[in-house]
């Protein structure tokens, strides 16, 4: 079925920081159009997310869809203008952010300037292979959590078949990380210096609070 970015996963943030009156950038790995996740939005007939009344009002503002229909692509961004780089989950990026060179250059160039660095939910996929200058892995040693086992085993029996290529958790724990969750669909979210990563898709606001706090601003 059509996948995307899981719509909480941009708009509970985006709100968060915007409430903060922070200027915010919405990029994409290749630029373009972005798509919601079927399942994120909020007016799908199966009303799996029917109760996400950020992302409906969200996606009912012509000024918020408009950055949706054309991104710039994260290797044009001027990260060096950034205070932080917030990566976004759904299940399209477990398709199309691991190991996209642009965007773990992007990850690499924040994470070893010492700025914020973000991710949530299956973003987290977008960590995996990132690796820092020294050659070592960026989350090897590192306390993270994202999309857990068990959610997974809770999407795949909803839906009655395995849905990801791979899993998250197996992944952060492969390449030396201390992964943590805080069980089944609970909103969590963990820093570790200046690396905070957020479990699923009711994690969006704490991710966000935890940045504004590292912030000060």
């Amino acid at each position: 079925w059509p996948v995307g970015f899981w719509a909480a996963e941009l708009f509970h943030p985006l709100h968060a920081f915007t409430a903060a009156r922070y200027e915010v950038v919405i990029a994409s790995p290749d630029g373009g159009r972005v798509e919601v996740d079927a399942l994120s939005d909020p007016r799908d007939p199966s009303r799996w997310s029917e109760d996400d009344l950020l992302s409906m009002g969200a996606l009912h503002t012509p000024a918020i869809t408009a950055l949706l229909d054309d991104t710039p692509a994260i290797g044009d961004v001027d990260l060096g203008a950034a205070d932080a780089l917030v990566v976004c989950g759904g299940q399209g990026p477990m398709f199309q952010f691991r190991g996209h060179e642009g965007l773990m250059a992007a990850i690499a160039e924040v994470y070893e300037s010492g700025r914020m660095t973000a991710a949530l939910c299956h973003g987290v996929a977008a960590l995996i292979d990132v690796r820092l200058a020294d050659g070592s892995y960026l989350v090897a040693g590192r306390t993270v959590t994202g999309f857990a086992n068990v959610e997974e085993d809770f999407g795949d029996a909803a839906v009655g078949t395995r849905i990801m290529p791979y899993r998250v958790e197996d992944e952060l724990r492969a390449r030396g990380a201390n992964y943590v969750q805080a069980g089944l669909f609970r909103a969590f979210a963990v820093r570790d210096g200046n690396l905070v990563t957020g479990q699923q898709q009711y994690s969006g606001t704490r991710v966000a609070e935890l940045l504004v706090a590292a912030l000060g601003v």
